[in-house]
């Protein structure tokens, strides 16, 4: 029997009914996993496709400007787009920098140093603004490049109007744009503000499409300062000056008004351009802000408060009379020299003609105690709490450290530090009343459209009495006297009192203290109601000339002229009395042309044998880390020049003798020499004369 050409009816069925079965479960195993895709993991994959699509960015705030004291701007923020890239995924920098020159027209060969710099530092992290402020033309030529390593953000620029002015007071802000120092960084949290977000939908490309601001940023605080623009500028050209003409290393100066403790003024030289730039790995110049971070012996200016010690726990007077040895005293062994031979001044002179032996003999009447507790009532030793970083706190010995000669040097200036900022302090405290205020900077602060929050000091703490400030101003005012280191100094329209200070710079390699100076100036004007104080500093002077009358005297002058006039100061000397003194002044300096009076060389702090400042000591003074190394030894030894012996010498064998050893002598009478001063053998000191008297 043979079989049917098809299988059977039923099998066929069969067949069919597993296919179905079949396609039946795949097609419910697709609909069960796009329901799965669709409905459950639905928000998970949306995140991931958001994670593609958007991104988050940051909206930096607009930083809040800084003006001056009359509202003129300092430092102000604008939108800007910046050129960023990433150098450590460079491969040929040579080639990058070529291509990145081309279109941003920069310095090739520069941007290649920057780029490998910023490859092997490890503060770059990867970051380096290479334009802050490219245009939307060139931004959109670096885009379509598509380079992996650049990137164009969005952002501000930080600019300074004026320049270079104030440029130690605002400070800068650094290549991401926080402040890196000065006020701009000191009130970084005041002037960034708050931060904004912003959402962005970007192609497979990563190219935006659609954005929408999530969190507006919260612009910062407007900062006014206490400076005065016209005041800060002639302040800045008379220092230049002064540094310039004096071959010295640097000047500082600090005006303010006493009352109030408000800086008006605040400079250093060298400065810089807070616009400029520097190139990664270069070294700053200028930058460091020596009236505030930089402490050295203040010199006879000092003799200041030794004087208003002895005015308020002695029964000294300023007509006291003084015994100061013919200019010289010993010690504990240690001989002390006078640059002038006095043998007695009254305390008003002491002063004026900054006799260091007649400070020595009152400061020995004070006695350490009380000395050391009127040094810590003028601030010295702790910081004044100024709102710019880094501020030094200088250097008071603990009374127990002081040494057997201690009281020989800290009454005219050595054996402490300071800085330029505590010394107008201590101006400000004869100058105001017997007050101490604290210098500050910041007027108020105000966010947009905020109400101002105005700058609160601290209460005012008494140090000095009343009749002792009026003793202390009459006495600095003798200093500007004919007879005093200051006479020459002039501001027209205006009495003023004020205290020189010539101290020498010590040596760390060497252990000596050399012949050359830190050159001050501290005064105050008017007299009776003084109204402005200002301390000058020039650093690194030599000779006469580099004393502190001839050398930071000029800057005063200049600059008390101009803070008077800017503070609408009412003159107190007369048209009438300013043209005789004017025509009296005019006279003299033709007589005298080419001398120079021995009063006014009087305020060297000759401190051959005082003992340094240790190591410890020294970066306490500073504050910092990286102080200069010394030890704690003693100088035991002038190692200078000596007194030529004029005695029984011609008139002319004296000449000849003194031009060739350089000395300059007074001569008085006729016939052969018969005595001199200082005596043959004693240390010749820069600037002192030798007076030799002839008789037959």
């Amino acid at each position: 029997m043979e079989e049917p050409p098809f299988p059977p009816q039923g099998k066929q069925v069969d067949r069919l009914g597993i296919l179905g079965l079949i396609l039946l479960g795949w097609a419910l195993v697709v609909v069960l996993r796009l329901v799965d895709l669709q409905i459950f993991a639905h928000p998970q994959y949306l995140r991931l496709a958001e994670s593609q699509q958007d991104r988050v960015e940051t909206v930096e705030a607009p930083r809040g400007a800084i003006l001056d004291r009359n509202g003129n701007l300092l430092a102000i923020s604008s939108a800007s787009q910046f050129v960023v890239v990433n150098p450590r995924r460079i491969d040929r920098k040579d080639m990058a920098a070529g291509l990145l020159a081309s279109v941003l027209g920069l310095d090739a060969k520069k941007l290649q140093a920057d780029l490998e710099a910023a490859a092997a530092s490890k503060h770059h992290r990867g970051y380096l603004v290479v334009d802050p402020n490219v245009s939307e033309e060139k931004a959109d030529a670096l885009r379509d490049m598509k380079l992996d390593w650049l990137e164009i953000r969005q952002g501000s620029l930080r600019s300074y109007p004026n320049g270079p002015l104030a440029a130690h007071v605002i400070g800068n802000v650094g290549a991401e744009g926080h402040g890196a120092a000065g006020i701009e960084w000191k009130l970084e949290k005041v002037l960034s503000g708050t931060p904004g977000e912003l959402q962005v939908k970007v192609d497979v490309r990563q190219r935006p499409y659609e954005s929408e601001v999530s969190r507006a940023p919260v612009p910062g605080h407007n900062v006014q300062l206490t400076i005065d623009s016209e005041v800060q500028h002639v302040a800045e050209d008379a220092l230049k000056a002064a540094v310039v003409e004096n071959h010295a290393d640097h000047g500082s100066i600090v005006a303010m008004d006493p009352k109030t403790g408000e800086v008006l003024a605040l400079a250093n030289y060298p400065t810089y351009d807070l616009n400029e730039r520097l190139h990664v790995g270069e070294q700053p110049h200028g930058r460091e802000n020596l009236a505030v971070v930089a402490p050295f012996e203040p010199g006879s200016v000092f003799k200041v408060v030794t004087l208003s010690a002895a005015m308020e726990t002695t029964n000294l007077r300023p007509d006291t009379v003084i015994n100061c040895g013919n200019g010289v005293m010993t010690l504990f062994t240690r001989v002390i020299h006078d640059s002038h031979p006095y043998s007695a001044l009254s305390v008003a002179d002491v002063l004026a003609k900054s006799s260091n032996i007649g400070a020595i003999r009152i400061g020995m009447q004070v006695g350490n105690k009380n000395l050391y507790e009127y040094i810590r009532r003028f601030g010295f030793g702790k910081r004044t709490g100024i709102e710019l970083p880094a501020e030094a706190p200088g250097m008071v010995r603990p009374l127990k450290r002081w040494q057997p000669t201690s009281i020989g040097s800290v009454p005219m200036g050595h054996e402490i530090s300071v800085t330029s900022l505590q010394l107008a302090q201590l101006g400000a405290i004869i100058a105001n009343g017997g007050f101490l205020v604290h210098p500050h900077l910041v007027r108020w602060t105000q966010a947009p459209g905020g109400n101002r929050e105005n700058f609160h000091a601290a209460a005012p703490v008494r140090v000095l009495k009343p009749e002792t400030v009026m003793t202390m101003r009459m006495m600095m005012h003798r200093v500007t006297m004919p007879g005093g280191t200051a006479q020459r100094l002039h501001v027209p329209g205006y009495t003023f009192a004020g205290k020189t200070g010539t101290a020498q710079i010590y040596d760390f390699a060497h252990h000596v203290y050399t012949h050359r100076y830190n050159a001050s100036f501290l005064g105050f004007a008017p007299t009776v109601d003084p109204r402005v104080v200002i301390i000058v500093t020039i650093s690194g002077t030599t000779g006469v000339a580099g004393f502190g009358g001839a050398a930071a005297g000029p800057v005063f002058d200049s600059v008390m002229a101009t803070a008077l006039r800017e503070e609408s100061v009412p003159r107190d000397v007369p048209e009438e009395i300013e043209e005789m003194i004017a025509k009296e002044a005019k006279e003299k300096a033709a007589k005298q042309k080419g001398k120079r009076k021995e009063d006014e060389t009087g305020d060297l702090a000759i401190a051959d044998l005082t003992t340094p400042f240790t190591p410890e000591e020294t970066k306490e003074a500073m504050g910092a880390e990286d102080a200069p190394d010394t030890n704690s030894q003693t100088v035991a030894e002038y190692n200078g020049p000596t007194v030529p012996d004029f005695v029984g010498k011609t008139v002319k064998g004296v000449l000849e003798e003194a031009t060739s050893d350089g000395v300059e002598v007074e001569m008085f009478g006729e016939g052969l020499a018969r005595g001199q001063s200082p005596p043959p053998g004693a240390p010749l000191y820069p600037g002192a004369h030798v007076q030799v008297k002839f008789a037959r």
